[in-house]
């Protein structure tokens, strides 16, 4: 039960397909983990609703801080990939909060990084990270988010409000150049995150089979990043091994931008479920294929993150820095 000397908080990592909720105490312990699916709800007050208990036997928070898959410049907020909208100041008012924070999906992730536990990381290359650089953080889901961390004079982290994956795409070889060349017939801008998401992968498996001239399969995202299917689909795997190498490069740039020798953590809903395939994949391949600069990134560890939610580790810390 919660008391005063333990009030308890609401984290929230709000995305374009779940919603994820849960209650923090004062000693950091997360309870009530429960995921919402956001087509079952016309609005992001009646997913909350639909979390906060209702009986009047428990108290409801008075602090929460939100991740959401979407630019946060000011109090108007708008999911990039969903239908979502509300405001800040609304949504505080409308749950009585004496305190709300909304950042960034990846802002969140970004500030997780320090306190993953090492059991939730699998090392995909490189050496150790260098202490007090920066770090780089990016991950496919339904968008691909995309921020970093710098080190503070004092001691702790700034993290990057970026929305680098709206960043342009660019191929890499003649096989991506004729897929990225057909995906910019179909939309104004052929951004990262329109291969290196859930959809994205989809758009890969499309395109592909237009260009060899065959019947593209209804598959979903999870379908086409399944070994089974690729071993019967030609065009699946190939779907797969491209998004792999594609985020290598990406994943690369980041690294070259932030000068992220703390290393380059990947996050997101997609790769921790790709498991060995993912390190047997091009991406740390193409991470290093920088040219001149391929001993540099080849001392950067790139890891993939495990944790389930690491969106609420970050979140909790951004609380108690604010405190």
């Amino acid at each position: 039960m919660a008391t005063a000397a333990s009030p308890r908080r609401l984290i929230g990592d709000i995305g374009a397909t779940n919603a994820r909720f849960a209650l923090v105490d004062g000693d950091g312990h997360i309870a009530r983990t429960r995921v919402l699916a956001c087509e079952d709800y016309a609005t992001i007050d009646d997913a909350l609703a639909a979390y906060l208990p209702r009986d009047g036997h428990e108290a409801l928070p008075r602090e929460a801080a939100l991740a959401v898959a979407s630019p946060v410049t000011g109090d108007a907020v708008t999911l990039t990939n969903h239908p979502w909208s509300f405001t800040v100041s609304g949504l505080k008012q409308h749950f009585a909060l004496d305190r709300l924070v909304v950042v960034n999906d990846f802002t969140a992730n970004a500030l997780a990084m320090p306190h993953i536990p090492p059991a939730e990381l699998i090392a995909v290359g490189g050496g150790a990270p260098v202490p007090g650089t920066p770090i780089g953080v990016l991950g496919p889901g339904s968008g691909l988010g995309v921020s970093g961390l710098v080190p503070t004079p004092a001691g702790g982290w700034e993290a990057l409000r970026s929305e680098g994956g709206h960043a342009t795409m660019a191929p890499s070889d003649e096989r991506e150049s004729a897929v990225l060349d057909r995906m910019r017939r179909r939309f104004d801008h052929v951004s990262a995150e329109r291969v290196l998401s859930g959809p994205g992968l989809v758009n890969l498996y499309n395109i592909l089979a237009e260009i060899e001239g065959v019947p593209a399969a209804p598959f979903t995202p999870a379908q086409i990043a399944d070994r089974h299917i690729g071993e019967s689909d030609p065009l699946a795997r190939e779907a797969l091994a491209m998004f792999c190498a594609m985020l290598g490069t990406v994943a690369g740039n980041l690294a070259l931008i932030l000068g992220a020798r703390g290393g380059i953590y990947i996050a997101g809903g997609i790769v921790p479920r790709l498991g060995t395939a993912f390190a047997e994949s091009r991406f740390r391949q193409r991470f290093e294929a920088k040219g001149r600069f391929q001993p540099y990134l080849a001392a950067i560890p790139t890891c993939v993150v495990t944790h389930p939610i690491p969106a609420f580790l970050g979140l909790i810390a951004l609380l108690d820095q604010r405190t």
